[in-house]
């Protein structure tokens, strides 16, 4: 039969649930109240807290035990696996991959084309992509993804895979595996859920652009090879506050025991959150990605964006509603830089990058002026609320004519 417990990811899965388990509480209530409306689920028979319980852990700073995170992780499988068989999903080229790798490496070499007639293909696909994404993302992402941009689960499995592979993110967990008991394992959890964010804050990109989501194929062909060449440009492309991030990272990962080659990896994960961006600037404008990535980086740091940034990531979240408000101050962030480095590199002929950045800083323009002033004046504010953050984004629109 068909197994969608795989013990040793699984495992995994809980402990990088379980150190997410207290921020992310009102996640894993939602998931159950969920569960619970379309009587999938009984707390009690299940020994799940009720909403006092859970009410006085957050109080208290605590979360969901970790057979309660089975539990959890449980359902989530059984309910997406459903939903999987009854999309579209498997009918993907590209997830006849998962329909292989799925076997054992002899089959796979010997009966590769005969397993596309198999009966249960569909099942096994949904099987190992169901799998993948709730070992890999928790349990909750998938009713997460779903309520923040409206989309389908199977649309959410899509950008999931597309993420996954676009980032190549098999090969660094593989290097994560290998180092089992060879570093402490809360680095290792550390590694995941760096990779974790990076696939959670793609995922939602891809799910929040217009229009159908393309199939993986495609998709792989437009963001695979850019976001690689991203990779390779840094930490060259950086401005000098991201490059002292970057290098303070990778302090960081060595110290804790990584590979070189891995710590280098890891310390450039969360500058690839702007990585579709710059691929589809790179596409409109017909311009290297590497050429891009050193204008986004350059603009972002002339306008205090990298500061901007960790201030929307560090709002207070109580409930979905803020967190959906969140979400949106940084989708709005990401356009208005986007939108903005196009202009930009619209403009100057066959000028380097680095100079039509300047000559655009420097050009005599009101509304850029009063801007640079406003985002200085807010650095040094020692409280940021969610009124001055949507002030100071909305304000990005009104400083380039292609956004105005």
């Amino acid at each position: 039969g068909l197994v969608l417990n795989d013990n040793y990811r699984q495992n995994q899965a809980i402990s990088l649930m379980e150190r997410m388990s207290v921020t992310r509480l009102g996640s894993k209530q939602h998931f159950i109240r969920s569960l619970e409306q379309q009587g999938l689920l009984d707390r009690q028979i299940e020994f799940l807290p009720s909403d006092a319980e859970l009410a006085e852990r957050r109080k208290r700073g605590q979360g969901l035990t970790r057979p309660e995170l089975s539990v959890l992780l449980s359902y989530a499988k059984l309910v997406l696996f459903q939903q999987l068989v009854d999309s579209d999903v498997p009918e993907d080229p590209y997830l006849s991959k998962e329909l292989v790798r799925y076997f054992p490496q002899p089959l796979q070499e010997k009966y590769a084309k005969a397993m596309q007639n198999h009966r249960l293909k569909r099942e096994i696909i949904a099987t190992a992509v169901t799998n993948s994404m709730v070992n890999r993302m928790g349990a909750t992402f998938t009713l997460r993804m779903m309520e923040d941009t409206g989309r389908s689960p199977g649309e959410v499995a899509e950008a999931y895979t597309i993420s996954r592979e676009a980032l190549d993110a098999r090969a660094l967990w593989s290097q994560i595996d290998a180092l089992d008991g060879k570093v402490p394992e809360s680095a290792q959890i550390d590694a995941l859920q760096t990779i974790w964010h990076l696939m959670r804050t793609m995922s939602r990109w891809l799910l929040s652009r217009p229009g159908k989501m393309p199939e993986i194929t495609a998709a792989m062909a437009r963001y695979g090879e850019g976001l690689k060449t991203v990779r390779e440009a840094l930490p060259g492309a950086l401005s000098d506050t991201r490059r002292a991030a970057y290098e303070t990272r990778l302090r960081e990962w060595e110290a804790k025991g990584m590979p070189s080659a891995l710590a280098l990896e890891l310390a450039a994960l969360p500058l690839l959150e702007f990585g579709c961006d710059i691929v589809e600037v790179a596409h409109a404008r017909k311009l290297a990605p590497a050429e891009v990535a050193k204008a986004y980086f350059a603009l972002g740091a002339a306008l205090h964006l990298p500061w901007l940034y960790e201030q929307i990531e560090a709002l207070p979240v109580d409930g979905r509603w803020q967190a959906l408000a969140r979400g949106a101050l940084r989708d709005e962030l990401g356009r208005q830089q986007r939108a903005l480095v196009s202009e930009i590199l619209g403009e100057g002929g066959k000028k380097p990058v680095e100079q039509k950045v300047a000559a655009w800083l420097q050009r005599d323009d009101s509304n850029l002026r009063f801007t640079q002033a406003m985002l200085a004046e807010m650095l040094n504010q020692k409280t940021i609320d969610y009124p001055t953050v949507s002030v100071a984004v909305r304000r990005l629109a009104q400083i380039g004519t292609a956004t105005a």
